[in-house]
C-alpha cells in the first residue's frame, strides 16, 4: 500500500455560508457595531463574544467551520465562485 497524499475537496456549502454571514453582518449593523471589525476579530480569534447574540447571530456563526469560512471568503474575493 503506497503512502500517497490524498486530496479532499471541501463540501460546497457556499450558499449557506453566505446566508449566515449576511445575517450576522446585518445583526451587527442593527446593534451599532462595525461588522467588518467584529467579523475579523471573530475569524482571527474564534472568540464568539465578537458576535452579538441579537437575531441568534452568535449561534449561527458558530455553526461554520473557520477554515471553510476563510476558504469561501477568499474564493469570493478572488472571483472564483
Amino acid at each position: 500500500m503506497a503512502d500517497a497524499t490524498k486530496k479532499f475537496g471541501a463540501v460546497d456549502n457556499g450558499a449557506e455560508i453566505r446566508e449566515i454571514l449576511s445575517t450576522v453582518y446585518n445583526s451587527l449593523v442593527e446593534k451599532g457595531y462595525n461588522p467588518i471589525n467584529q467579523l475579523v476579530g471573530y475569524i482571527l480569534s474564534e472568540d464568539p463574544t465578537y458576535i452579538t447574540n441579537y437575531n441568534n447571530a452568535r449561534a449561527l456563526i458558530a455553526r461554520l467551520d473557520r477554515d471553510e469560512l476563510l476558504q469561501e471568503l477568499l474564493m469570493s474575493y478572488l472571483g472564483k465562485k
